[in-house]
């Protein structure tokens, strides 16, 4: 059977990390920081957190290669209920959410582009529309859908970089925003409102542990792994400091503050209003390559829980060429059901919230992994460990604590969906149970 190649896996990652979160953090930040020092701070720390996550996932994949992601790391480290859980989580929140929101910020871009407001059921039937045809495509052959991911990436990172370095060459006059740490800046690095704005900048990060979701289908994943969810991150990481010093160089704070079209407001002030709309309109053809990643990576969790549980079998049928086409139909489902029926804002805080505390229990798995299975074959091991995922833990406890402090329907809303997941887990283990007893 074929396996996607390095190359495409980084641009999976690279596709699946920059999406919503940076073209729409920024105006949610504003409403609490308008420091630019401490703006660039958060998406340096975020980059931090992420790269130290992606580190420590390395030696999870390398020592245990299976698609599935967390599904697989967690099932294997603690028990099969935190397996299931975590996979329920990827399937509720993890892709559907983030896939309708990506569907929901490109239409947000694209009817940018059209003179006049848009209605909201024209932008619904847009993100709608994008969903399902992508999902005829990465339900059909691995090559079409390897070779549509790396050139949608190779077409996001040469436009964003295209655009910032055209922004900064025509804006006209800079905006008074210091990028040097001022007076008061040290008290807001300690702040809530900076552990909040963190789970935006953490959920703008998201992503980076998609390859892990594919190991099953990687060329020599042992080797490969670790290289590409590092170099995956730290282009990621670039991007967006570059992107929002821009964002920030070009645009009011006040124009930008509040808004999910933040991009688009940064190219019309830079290029004028025309200019501002073919921006807008190329912004949103880089969100398909986003909502294409969920749509190829997200259903492999569905396909492993398939393979594992008996009554949910039908989640683990392939078509002629591997692709698990029922369950890409299922996530595609899930990710409509949210365009049609879900707010922006909400969705983002509590998948962000829901995803961070699915990574924290993973990350912390490698210490409980070395201590129960010391002898298990690690091909790569966690660069400066314990350093390393202790800053990642220490980073986002800090995060998810003033998240339920200061966003707590969200965060319990986000705790909500674990415990039904555990409900969800005992039912299945069941049946599951009376069907050996009768095989």
């Amino acid at each position: 059977m074929a396996k996607f190649r390095f190359t495409t896996v980084i641009a999976i990652v690279i596709a699946n990390m920059v999406g919503t979160g940076i073209f729409t953090s920024l105006g949610f930040q504003l409403l609490e920081i308008r420091s630019g020092f401490v703006l660039l701070m958060l998406w340096a720390v975020g980059g931090i957190v992420a790269l130290c996550g992606a580190i420590t996932y390395a030696e999870l994949g390398a020592a245990l290669p299976r698609s599935g992601g967390e599904y697989n790391f967690l099932a294997r480290i603690y028990h099969p209920a935190a397996g299931f859980i975590s996979g329920w989580v990827s399937v509720t929140i993890g892709f559907a959410a983030p896939t309708a929101l990506a569907a929901i910020t490109f239409a947000a871009y694209a009817t940018s582009a059209l003179p006049g407001e848009s209605s909201d059921a024209l932008q619904r039937t847009l993100a709608c529309s994008l969903v399902v045809a992508l999902t005829l495509v990465h339900a059909s052959t691995r090559r079409n859908s390897g070779s549509l991911q790396v050139i949608f990436t190779i077409l996001k990172v040469s436009v964003i970089v295209g655009f910032c370095i055209a922004a900064v060459t025509f804006a006209k006059v800079p905006q008074p925003v210091h990028f040097w740490p001022a007076a008061g800046d040290s008290v807001l690095l300690t702040s809530s409102a900076f552990a909040v704005s963190l789970i935006y900048v953490s959920y703008a990060y998201t992503g980076w542990n998609v390859a892990t979701y594919l190991s099953s289908e990687l060329e020599n994943p042992q080797r490969t792994l670790p290289g590409i969810l590092m170099t995956g991150t730290l282009v990621v990481m670039l991007l967006y400091l570059a992107l929002n010093f821009v964002f920030l160089w070009v645009a009011p704070m006040d124009a930008m503050a509040g808004q999910i079209e933040v991009g688009y407001i940064a190219a019309r002030s830079a290029f004028g209003d025309v200019g501002g709309r073919l921006t807008g309109l190329v912004l949103a053809l880089l969100l398909v390559s986003t909502v294409s990643a969920m749509t190829l990576a997200g259903p492999r969790v569905l396909q492993v829980i398939g393979e594992d549980f008996h009554a949910l079998r039908l989640l683990s049928r392939t078509n002629k060429d591997g692709i698990p086409s029922t369950a890409i139909f299922v996530q595609s489902c899930l990710a409509v059901l949210f365009i049609l029926t879900s707010s922006f804002e909400s969705i983002l805080i509590f998948a962000g919230f829901t995803l961070a505390l699915n990574s924290f229990a993973t990350v912390l798995g490698v210490f409980v992994l070395r201590w129960r299975q010391p002898d298990l074959p690690r091909p790569y091991r966690t660069f400066a460990y314990p350093l390393t995922p202790l800053i990642y833990l220490a980073l986002t406890g800090w995060t998810l604590t003033f998240v339920l402090i200061n966003k707590p329907v969200e965060g319990l809303f986000g705790l909500g969906i674990i415990t039904a997941g555990l409900l969800f887990y005992f039912l299945s283990a069941a049946r599951n149970r009376g069907y050996r007893a009768t095989a």
